[in-house]
């Protein structure tokens, strides 16, 4: 299974300053020294992280694949044809939320979604749509001849936190999944064979497909274990875990859980 290493959280951190430090770019040889396969970043509408210029020298740069995470917004896919990476991941995206909170509604946006899949497709950018684990959906992303899906795994990472970590004691808990153990456990095994069944419709398609979002070292196993999924797409958890253990060990120990 391949690894993509998403690393906008470098760019948070330099953002919670407004300096120069750390720069995303310097990333780029220690991941892959570390055997990552493809660096992923998310130029938000709100340059929240990743800025252009980031973008820009992070395509230019990169000895990897870059996958460009992005909205529909015309005026993003405009800068996306311009930088040209190898793909272009569509993603939902709403100014208040803290991270993405679900999948692209390629349904009730189908206009506007196929629109810019052409338009990135003439620019030789390959597409993928990330996208909730929905057999609907994923037959209209095979309709819309994209490349690749990614699946999107919050929920099944925020059952597993609340079932297997403290997220239940902190001020982050989730209240509509403050649970009993045997409810959530069972809402677990549910979101693990929704995401199974999900992407073996999508290989039975020709899609090619990649998961992602919440993903961290202690809920990558069961993920891990889908053999239709090719591709993993993870940041946060590896980035949080270099502030203690530096980036390169960070990215080679979750490589390791891939294989």
């Amino acid at each position: 299974m391949k690894l993509g290493v998403n690393i906008d959280h470098i760019a948070v951190l330099r953002e919670a300053r407004k300096i120069n430090d750390p720069d995303p770019v310097e990333a780029l040889g220690i991941v892959k020294r570390a055997g990552a396969d493809q660096i992923t970043i998310h130029l938000r509408e709100d340059r929240r992280h990743i800025h252009d210029e980031d973008a820009k020298r992070i395509v230019e740069q990169s000895s990897l694949p870059v996958n460009l995470e992005c909205s529909i917004d015309e005026d993003i896919i405009d800068i996306i044809c311009k930088f040209k990476p190898h793909r272009a991941t569509l993603v939902p995206e709403r100014r208040e939320e803290v991270t993405t909170e679900g999948g692209l509604d390629i349904i009730s946006y189908a206009d506007r979604t196929q629109k810019a899949i052409e338009k990135l497709h003439k620019n030789e950018i390959e597409v993928s749509l990330f996208i909730d684990p929905d057999i609907e959906i994923i037959k209209q992303a095979s309709d819309m001849k994209v490349e690749w899906i990614e699946l999107h795994t919050g929920t099944y990472a925020n059952i597993y936190a609340m079932l297997y970590s403290n997220l239940s004691h902190t001020h982050h808990s989730i209240k509509e999944l403050e649970l009993s153990r045997s409810e959530l456990h069972t809402k677990l095994q549910e979101s693990i064979k929704l995401l199974k069944d999900a992407a073996d419709y999508a290989k039975s398609l020709g899609l090619k497909v990649a998961a992602g979002h919440g993903l961290n070292y202690q809920n990558v196993e069961s993920i891990v274990k889908i053999e239709s999924i090719e591709e993993l797409n993870i940041g946060q958890s590896i980035v949080a875990r270099s502030v203690f253990t530096g980036l390169e060990t960070a990215v080679r120990e979750m490589k390791d859980m891939l294989k």
